[in-house]
């Protein structure tokens, strides 16, 4: 059965990220606030895959002169579900 998971990020331009996820895939991740145009772009690259294999990739990535990023909070939040 699918479930949701809202995450509230820290030091982003994005205010909240939600996805639905059933059997280590996600599926309709959203962003609130932040870039559109990449965080669509994201969201669509994310579509069926598995969530380790995003949060891997995406852990640690950075935007500008912040030492995080939307992207990273995306692993954050993944790795909350997998705990």
């Amino acid at each position: 059965m699918r479930q949701t998971k809202v995450f509230y990020t820290k030091g982003v331009c994005s205010k909240k990220i939600e996805f639905d996820y059933e059997d280590g895939k996600m599926y309709n991740l959203v962003f609130e606030g932040g870039c559109p145009g990449n965080l669509k772009a994201i969201g669509k690259l994310c579509e069926g895959r598995d969530m380790l294999e995003i949060a891997n990739l995406l852990k640690g990535n950075t935007c500008a002169t912040k030492n995080t990023s939307c992207a990273d909070q995306l692993a954050n939040a993944i790795m909350e579900v997998l705990k």
